[in-house]
């Protein structure tokens, strides 16, 4: 069943095509997409057991509102209807608060590759959301340390992400955003 709001969540450090892969399999199944961008606010980061690396600075090189450029921008390139698309800062680390965030109705749509996601999954359902693992058993093809590993060592990154995150990328690096 079609729901009437569905949303994706995650760091997005940077967006890269498996996410972009992940965006596109929830938006067909939600009339309206919540991209809930996760760690927004590096000063309320918080060290999780099951996600080792994602609370510290080098994991996390990207503003909150650069993170949404390039998600937007990706969005228009694949000719995604972006009046159906919102955007929000989420902090995914407390839990509590979720609800001043996004009602519990909305369905949260989780690929699972590892015992974070496990985790996330279950904290959402925990919290009262209706959780839709999207693509089970399926096998992480990008990763965004990858990528952030390549940008540092100056090696073909751009293979990695959507044109327009490479794009935001370039001006991230020159200095205009």
């Amino acid at each position: 069943m079609r729901s009437r709001f569905g949303m994706i969540h995650g760091r997005f450090q940077p967006f890269h095509r498996g996410h972009l892969e992940y965006m596109k399999a929830a938006f067909e199944r939600c009339d309206n997409l919540i991209v809930a961008i996760t760690n927004p606010d590096p000063t309320v980061i918080r060290q999780e057991a099951a996600a080792e690396h994602r609370h510290l600075p080098e994991a996390n090189p990207f503003t909150f509102f650069q993170r949404q450029i390039m998600i937007r921008e990706t969005a228009k390139d694949e000719s995604l209807p972006l009046e159906r698309i919102v955007f929000i800062p989420f902090p995914i680390n407390l839990p509590e608060l979720w609800r001043f965030y996004v009602p519990t109705s909305v369905v949260q749509y989780i690929r699972v590759f590892s015992e974070w996601e496990e985790q996330k999954a279950q904290r959402f359902r925990e919290q009262g959301y209706p959780v839709e693992v999207l693509h089970p058993g399926a096998v992480k093809e990008v990763e965004a340390s990858e990528v952030r590993r390549r940008l540092q060592s100056d090696e073909d990154w751009e293979s990695l992400v959507p044109e327009a995150v490479a794009r935001v990328i370039r001006e991230v690096q020159a200095g205009a955003l």
